[in-house]
């Protein structure tokens, strides 16, 4: 039997690693951070993704105020940038970059598989995503996992099935999933400011938006909230297509 340790933090790229986990043939458990971001309405997305796979271990691991520096996502006082599209979308590292995330949420999912005899982590790093977060690398996971090895004296694989795919390319990817992984992503959370519905011009919610356009499939988040009378229906071609 494969047994993986899935990093879940509720959004889409992790949701969908999920599911694709499961079809995979693994048996998953799952590990959430609550590392006192502001978007900690994703910590209830991660609960119903896990609930709707049926995982049957789910925790939920408070790390306190250990972030709480100059990121907007840990950070009220830090002003949260928004853009008119992607393409004002400056380079370099962003301000919501929380350094260190990514090193440690490995590295305590480590302590976690180890301690449960599991063999492999998952988690939904995407290199999309290393322009403004240089933990998003597969040099960074390739690194860290050598670096676990040698700490723990046992090999972890860290597996990362979105790293290649644009976002795009990971719409498709869970359209082409069991049914529930789409009903998951109804409840996946994205947006930077935390709040529901998605309707804030972060990139975050900017680049869920372009894949979802891109791919040719209407976002399941974005439906949900027009079936609540909470925002009006985007005007891009794939909310045009019933399926």
């Amino acid at each position: 039997m494969k047994h993986a340790l899935v990093i879940l933090s509720g959004g889409q790229d992790s949701v969908t690693c999920l599911f694709w986990a499961i079809s995979q043939g693994y048996t998953c458990s799952a590990l959430t951070f609550d590392y006192g971001q502001l978007h900690s309405i994703e910590i209830e997305s991660a609960k119903k993704a896990a609930e709707l796979a049926k995982i049957d271990k789910h925790e939920i691991l408070s790390i306190g105020p250990l972030f709480s520096g100059k990121s907007p996502l840990t950070n009220k006082d830090i002003k949260l940038d928004q853009f008119s599209s992607l393409e004002d979308f400056t380079s370099g590292i962003q301000n919501t970059f929380v350094p260190g995330r990514n090193l440690l949420f490995l590295s305590l999912a480590a302590n976690k598989a180890y301690s449960m005899d599991i063999d492999t982590m998952i988690t939904g790093i995407c290199q999309e995503d290393f322009g403004g977060y240089p933990d998003c690398r597969i040099d960074f996971v390739k690194s860290l996992e050598e670096t676990i090895s040698l700490a723990m004296e046992r090999k972890i694989k860290i597996l990362t099935p979105l790293m290649d795919l644009k976002k795009s390319d990971i719409v498709l990817m869970a359209k082409g999933l069991p049914k529930k992984c789409w009903e998951a992503l109804s409840f996946s959370h994205t947006s930077y400011d935390g709040k529901y519905p998605p309707t804030s011009n972060d990139h975050a919610n900017l680049l869920r938006a372009r894949g979802f356009e891109e791919a040719g499939y209407p976002d399941p988040l974005v439906e949900r909230a027009v079936r609540e009378n909470l925002m009006e229906l985007p005007k891009t071609k794939n909310y045009e297509i019933k399926d």
